[in-house]
C-alpha cells in the first residue's frame, strides 16, 4: 500500500503515474521470471505503446537479447528463451504465434523454452487457436494486464489502432469490453465514479457493462471485504462523462487547426511519435536507439528512407507550450523563443565573475536542448505550411468551414466537384462528402448518384467497396434513407430520427463562434478557428453549465430554469438540446452502502479538487484534446480532468478504415526496386 496516504481517507486520489508504474512492474515481472536471455517477439502495433511504459535499454537490462516483430515471421535460432508479447484478442496472432513455434522446432534441434504474454488477457480463442496447432502444451501462458497506455499526464489510452473500424464497421463489441475493464480496475483501486453521465449508444453499453461488473464482483466467491469496502462511491472523483464518437463524427472529419493536430494531419502521430523525413527537421543528435520498444526495426526503417521518430510529448517544453494553439500563431511563438534563447546565450559575453560563469554553464545543457527542440519544430512548422499555403488545402478548409456553419450544401457542389476534378487525396474528398451528408441529414439522391460517378471515375472502380463501407458507417447516406433522417426540431409531431441534429444545436450549443481570439482563447471553438466541437459542448453541459448559459442566451436554450451555480447536475439544464444529438443519454448516480459512504464522507471532508474522466468510446482527436484542456485550464481550481479514450483518431484513420486497399486489374506498386520500370 501507499505509505503516504494517510490511513483515514479510504483513497488515494488519482494519478496517471500510477498507472505506468505498474504497467511496467507488471511487464517486468514477468520477463523476470523467464530466467536467462531471451529473444523478444512483439505484435507491430503493440511495440509503441509499450514504448511509452518501459525503454527499450530497459527490457535489454532485464535479459532481452533481440526484439523481433511477430508480422516479420524472422524470429532467429540465436536464444532458447522465446517470450511473445501479443494481444489475446486476435485469432490471427494466435495462429502467428503457432506458425512460429512450429518453424522454430523445426529449424534446430535444442529445446525451447516458449512463453506467451497476453495483453490485456487471455482468451478461450486464443487457447483454442494454439490447441488446434498442437503447441498449446508447449507453451507458458501468463496474463500482462495492460488496459490503458498513460501518453501524456491526462491522457489515458487503450491505443487500440483498429477500434473505429472494429467499433462501427465490422460491429465488434471488444473495445467496449476493454474499456469497461480498465474503467472497472480504476474502480477498485479508488472507488466508485459517484456519477455516470453519457451520450451515445455505445456509451451506454460501457455504463451497462460497468453496472454488471461491479455485480459481478461483489457477488463473487473470492469478494473480499476490501473488495465491497471499494466498491463504495469515491470521495476523490467527480464523475465519469462518456461519449460516444458516433454522436459526434463531424468534428474529426474537419480539418484540425491546432499544432499537434496539423501535425497528425500532415504526417500522422502514432504512440506520441511522428515519423519524419530527417531533410526537414535534421539528423538525430547522435545515433541513439529509438523510443520505441524495438531497436531492430528502428534500424531495418531507417535503411529504407531517412526517417528519423521525433517524440511529441510534455517532455520537450517547447513542443509542451506550442500543441494545444492555433496554428496560425506558432510563427510568431517560435520567433519569440528564438530571440530569447540568443539573448539567454549572449549573457556568457557579460558574465563577469565565476559564480556567472558557473551558473552559465550548469545551464548549457538546457539551452542545447531548446536549440535542438527549436530547430525540429521550426522545420515541421515549415514543412506545415508549405501544405497549408497551398490552393488545395484552402479550398478543402473554405468548404468544411461554410459546411460548418449551415451554408446551403448545394453551393459547395462546384467546389468539391473542382476539388475531385483536381485529384485531391482521395481521403480528404471524402472527408468533404461525409461532412456534407453527417449535417445535412444526408445527402439529396441526384447530388449522391453524381458524386458517386465522380469518384469511381476519379479514383477507381474498386471504391464501390469504399462507398459501401460509408454508407454503412452511416456517414455517406441518400437524404432518401431511412438511417439519415435527423433528430426532428421539437414541435415535429409524429416524425422520428436518428442522427445528431446539427441544424438545431448549431444554435442551441452555439457551435459556431465568430470571433474567436487565436492568441488569447477564450472559447474552444478557437481549436477549429471558429467552430466549437460539439462532442466537447456535449462536455460543457455537465462541467461549465454557467458558462454554457451565458453565451447561448437568447438561443431559446431551456436554461432558464436550470438552478445558477455548480448546484445542477448531470444534464440538467440542457436535456432539450442534448436530445438532439444521436443515441442515449444518461446520468447515473452509483451508490454504496450507506456505512460506507457516511464513514468516507466523514473522514473526506471534501474539501480538495476531484477528478472527472472525460471517456470518448471510438476515439480522440488532437484538436477535441487541446479543447478540454482549454475546458481542465478554466477549471484547475475546482476539479482536475482526466481523458480516457479507445486510441487517437483524426479524419484520416476514419476514412483509411473505409477505403478499400486493394485495385483492379493494376498491379500493386512494387517496392523501389534496382529492377526496370514495367
Amino acid at each position: 500500500m501507499e505509505s503516504s496516504q494517510p490511513s483515514m481517507a479510504p483513497h488515494a486520489g488519482f494519478d496517471i503515474e500510477q498507472v505506468r508504474e505498474k504497467a511496467r512492474k507488471d511487464l517486468l515481472y514477468l520477463l523476470e521470471g523467464v530466467r536467462g536471455k531471451k529473444n523478444l517477439v512483439i505484435e507491430k502495433n503493440l511495440a509503441g505503446p509499450l514504448g511509452v511504459i518501459v525503454k527499450a535499454s530497459t527490457l535489454r537490462d532485464y535479459g532481452v537479447d533481440n526484439f523481433f516483430f511477430l508480422e516479420n515471421k524472422n524470429t532467429d535460432t540465436s536464444q532458447r528463451n522465446v517470450v511473445f508479447i501479443v494481444r489475446g484478442e486476435s485469432a490471427r496472432h494466435a495462429h502467428a504465434i503457432a506458425d512460429q513455434i512450429k518453424r522454430l522446432q523445426h529449424a534446430s534441434q535444442f529445446s525451447y523454452e516458449f512463453h506467451v504474454f497476453w495483453v490485456p488477457r487471455r482468451t478461450l480463442l486464443s487457447d483454442k487457436v494454439l490447441e488446434e496447432a498442437g503447441v498449446l502444451g508447449d507453451v507458458n501462458i501468463a496474463e500482462l494486464p495492460l488496459y490503458f497506455f498513460p501518453l501524456e499526464k491526462d491522457i489515458l489510452s487503450l491505443e487500440l489502432d483498429d477500434s473505429f473500424r472494429d467499433l462501427y464497421l465490422a460491429k465488434d463489441p471488444t473495445p467496449i469490453f476493454l474499456l469497461a475493464r480498465a474503467l472497472m480496475g480504476i474502480q477498485q483501486k479508488h472507488g466508485l465514479f459517484p456519477r455516470i453521465i453519457g451520450k451515445g449508444d455505445m456509451a451506454k453499453r460501457v455504463a451497462d457493462l460497468l453496472a454488471r461488473m461491479r455485480q459481478e464482483l461483489l457477488a463473487g466467491e473470492d469478494a473480499s471485504e476490501t473488495d465491497k469496502i471499494g466498491l463504495s462511491p469515491s470521495n476523490t472523483m467527480e464523475s465519469v462523462i462518456i461519449i460516444d464518437r458516433e454522436v459526434d463524427f463531424v468534428t474529426p472529419l474537419l480539418t484540425q487547426l491546432t499544432y499537434e493536430g496539423l501535425i497528425d494531419e500532415v504526417f500522422g502521430i502514432q504512440n506520441n511519435q511522428t515519423d519524419v523525413d530527417s531533410t526537414i527537421v535534421g539528423a538525430p543528435p547522435q545515433p541513439a536507439v529509438a523510443q520505441g520498444t524495438a531497436p531492430a526495426a528502428a534500424s531495418a526503417s531507417a535503411g529504407q528512407t531517412r526517417k528519423r521518430k521525433i517524440q511529441l510529448d510534455s517532455s520537450d517544453k517547447l513542443f509542451d507550450r506550442l500543441r494545444d494553439t492555433n496554428f496560425a500563431i506558432v510563427g510568431s511563438q517560435l520567433n519569440k523563443i528564438a530571440r530569447r534563447l540568443q539573448s539567454d546565450y549572449e549573457t556568457r559575453h557579460t558574465s563577469k565573475t565565476t559564480a556567472e560563469l558557473k551558473d552559465f554553464v550548469q545551464k548549457l545543457p538546457g539551452y542545447q536542448a531548446e536549440q535542438q527542440s527549436l530547430k525540429i519544430h521550426t522545420g515541421l512548422t515549415e514543412e506545415i505550411l508549405k501544405y497549408t499555403r497551398t490552393e488545395q488545402f484552402n479550398k478543402l478548409l473554405e468548404v468544411q468551414q461554410n459546411l460548418a456553419a449551415g451554408a446551403d450544401p448545394s453551393s459547395q457542389f462546384e467546389a468539391i466537384e473542382e476539388l475531385i476534378a483536381r485529384d485531391t487525396p482521395l481521403p480528404q474528398v471524402l472527408r468533404l462528402l461525409c461532412i456534407y451528408s453527417c449535417i445535412s441529414g444526408g445527402i439529396k439522391t441526384k447530388e449522391l448518384d453524381h458524386f458517386r460517378r465522380l469518384i469511381l471515375q476519379g479514383y477507381g472502380y474498386q471504391h464501390l467497396l469504399t462507398l459501401h463501407n460509408l454508407e454503412k458507417l452511416q456517414m455517406f447516406l441518400s437524404r432518401s434513407s431511412p438511417l439519415a433522417s435527423m433528430i426532428p426540431m421539437t414541435g415535429a409531431a409524429g416524425a422520428a430520427g436518428t442522427k445528431t441534429n446539427y441544424t438545431y444545436l448549431r444554435k442551441q450549443l452555439r457551435l459556431i463562434v465568430d470571433e474567436v481570439n487565436e492568441h488569447e482563447p477564450n472559447d474552444i471553438a478557437y481549436v477549429y478557428s471558429g467552430y466549437a466541437p460539439l462532442s466537447i459542448r456535449l462536455v460543457q453541459c455537465v462541467l461549465q453549465k454557467q458558462y454554457l448559459l451565458s453565451i447561448t442566451r437568447g438561443n431559446g436554450v431551456s436554461g432558464a430554469s436550470a438552478p445558477a451555480g455548480g448546484g445542477a447536475q448531470g444534464w440538467r439544464g440542457f436535456d432539450d438540446a442534448v436530445k438532439h444529438a444521436r443515441g442515449s443519454t444518461f446520468d447515473e448516480v452509483q451508490k454504496g452502502e450507506d456505512k460506507a459512504v457516511k464513514a468516507r464522507a466523514l473522514l473526506s471532508g471534501g474539501g480538495d479538487k476531484k477528478t472527472v474522466f472525460v471517456v470518448f468510446v471510438g476515439g480522440i482527436s488532437f484538436t477535441e484534446i487541446a479543447a478540454l484542456r482549454f475546458i481542465a485550464k478554466k477549471e484547475e481550481d475546482r476539479r482536475n480532468i482526466v481523458i480516457c479514450t479507445t486510441s487517437m483518431i483524426s479524419g484520416n484513420v476514419m476514412m483509411d478504415a473505409a477505403i478499400e486497399k486493394e485495385g483492379f486489374g493494376k498491379e500493386a506498386p512494387a517496392a523501389p526496386g534496382p529492377g526496370p520500370d514495367r
